[in-house]
């Protein structure tokens, strides 16, 4: 289907690619992982043909279509929505757009091609094209009276799916997408998960969201040493296949037949969890088909995430009465809110507007002033905060030591040793360490504002967002990191497998009032009768 033949990609000195040669088959679902910095997005381009690579080539099946995830949300502001859906089919387009252009200027001359085009046109099944993509569209959450409404004129959250129904229209031989469920909600989500799950063709993608690659992959690329090999199975196999390897070279006196026989049970044993899981698909292939030699460590490095607290909380944590808040133009975000939360409590906090979440955040950390109500800490606790926007840290041009020295308690942990060696946990080794704060990248922003987080030992960790800009490997740390932490934990986060495995209760806030629920993400979100009370908390009165 598609290929890719003796690819190197090299950026002055650097090379990204060294001779690749890697083929994506049909009925297949490929997620492409690796470091940040290996070359995703950018094998990605050069896919799609969008960047040229410095040898080799990419070769498409002939007569095959490739569909693309856009990432400029703005290109097609001038456009209905339901045009920019068509415009995913580009050669149904550009006929649609010829037919148009000759019966705008109709002569005799004409007819004929007229008649040939239209000929194609059915062929491609193009007279049904408005009511595929209105049926798309509305799959996606928008509503019908948008349909005719231009992007320019659409919330920025919407037009997400709006480019996400035009990569889906028409049924591409070759679907390539880039980081599709960001800023798309759990139900968007899911229903994509469930699209994709019984997608014939082929799908390319690039994501960080776990649960997703899990849902929809039976295959992952993995980009390492500037090489891409294919590996069957989703991403959870995959990485415990990998530290499995790790951990098996590392025991240097154990016989072969040992490791072949472990590895042997692990694929045994994790085909018959993927053939019961609520994930499973028809498209997962089986994993017994995988050869023990197909199994190799991986070269990623994963951060050392470790909180700890410097005392423990008594039972009162956070007492919150009758709390509200509006946007700056008057709309309610969310109101009457009551909570009281336990030790040990860990809250999946969500609303249908992050605004909400946000403003919760900024309320109870004394950085925004609540429209009404109150709410009191326990005396015995400490307060650690992540933001969704962590700028406001990074203005000082200083190195990276003398940035977390900032919140050094003792003697000792203002000494550069000390400090280096928090650093060090969060992957700022040797030079690293002295790199400005004002240059880092999102994703170094967030290690540097988690290393924060440790060093000031609190006992609740409030938590906006915290997944933003990190790779898979510091999300698969911090996930793990939270589910040990022994004190209480209110987060935001758009990670299902985050929210779902860290979580013991869901508060979510609405324009009506609070829902609190001791349950699992998944037992909340799958629940009907909460999800009666949801519609109707949310509900605009007309």
């Amino acid at each position: 289907m598609l290929s890719v033949s003796n690819l190197s990609v090299q950026f002055g000195k650097r090379v990204l690619f060294d001779e690749v040669n890697v083929a994506f088959t049909q009925g297949n679902c490929y997620g492409i992982i690796g470091a940040n910095g290996a070359g995703k997005s950018t094998f990605l381009r050069i896919l799609s043909n969008q960047s040229e690579p410095t040898s080799g080539h990419v070769q498409l099946e002939p007569g095959k279509r490739m569909s693309i995830l856009e990432q400029d949300h703005n290109a097609y502001d001038e456009f209905t929505v339901l045009e920019t859906v068509v415009m995913g089919n580009k050669p149904l387009f550009a006929i649609k757009q010829e037919i148009d252009a000759l019966y705008a200027n109709y002569t005799d001359e004409n007819a004929d091609k007229i008649g040939e085009l239209q000929v194609q046109f059915e062929e491609m099944n193009g007279w049904n094209a408005d009511s595929d993509a209105a049926t798309l569209l509305s799959n996606l959450g928008i509503a019908e009276e948008l349909h005719y409404t231009t992007m320019a004129e659409m919330d920025s959250k919407l037009k997400v799916r709006v480019l996400l129904a035009q990569a889906l229209f028409g049924n591409p031989d070759v679907l390539i997408m880039d980081e599709p469920t960001n800023d798309l909600d759990y139900d968007t989500i899911q229903w994509l998960e469930n699209f994709l799950a019984d997608y014939e063709n082929t799908v390319i993608v690039v994501s960080h969201d776990r649960h997703f690659l899990d849902a929809v992959c039976t295959h992952i690329a993995d980009i390492d040493f500037g090489k891409i090999n294919l590996y069957s199975g989703n991403y959870t196999f995959w990485y415990e296949s990998s530290q499995l390897a790790a951990r098996q070279r590392a025991q240097q006196n154990k016989k072969a037949e040992e490791k072949a026989k472990e590895l042997q049970e692990f694929i045994a044993r994790f085909s018959a969890n993927v053939a019961k899981s609520k994930q499973a698909t028809s498209r997962k292939k089986m994993l017994s088909k995988l050869k023990v030699d197909d199994i190799k460590p991986s070269s990623r490095r994963y951060p050392a995430i470790i909180f700890e607290r410097e005392r423990e909380a008594g039972d009162q944590i956070v007492n919150i009465n009758d709390l509200a808040a509006s946007s700056e133009d008057g709309e309610i975000l969310f109101e009457k809110v009551n909570i009281n939360l336990a030790k040990q409590d860990k809250v999946a906090l969500i609303s249908k507007d992050s605004r909400a979440t946000t403003a919760f955040y900024e309320i109870l950390n004394g950085k925004r002033k609540a429209r009404q109500g109150t709410y009191q800490w326990g005396i015995t606790t400490t307060q650690s905060y992540l933001p969704v926007d962590n700028s406001e840290y990074f203005v000082e041009d200083i190195n990276l030591v003398d940035w977390l020295r900032q919140w050094a308690k003792t003697e000792e942990e203002r000494e550069e040793v000390y400090i280096r060696g928090f650093l060090g946990k969060m992957l700022f080794s040797g030079e690293e360490a002295l790199k400005k704060c004002t240059v880092l990248s999102g994703g170094e922003k967030v290690r540097c504002m988690l290393s924060r987080m440790m060093m000031l030992r609190a006992n609740v960790l409030l938590l906006d967002e915290p997944t933003n800009h990190l790779d898979l490997e510091s999300i698969t740390t911090f996930n793990n990191s939270l589910k040990n932490f022994k004190g209480t934990v209110i987060f935001t986060t758009h990670d299902h497998e985050f929210a779902q495995t860290v979580a013991n209760r869901v508060i979510e806030l609405t324009p009506k009032g609070n829902i609190d629920r001791y349950l699992t993400f998944d037992e909340y979100m799958s629940d009907k009768t909460i999800r009666e009370q949801r519609e109707k908390m949310y509900a605009v009165p007309v």
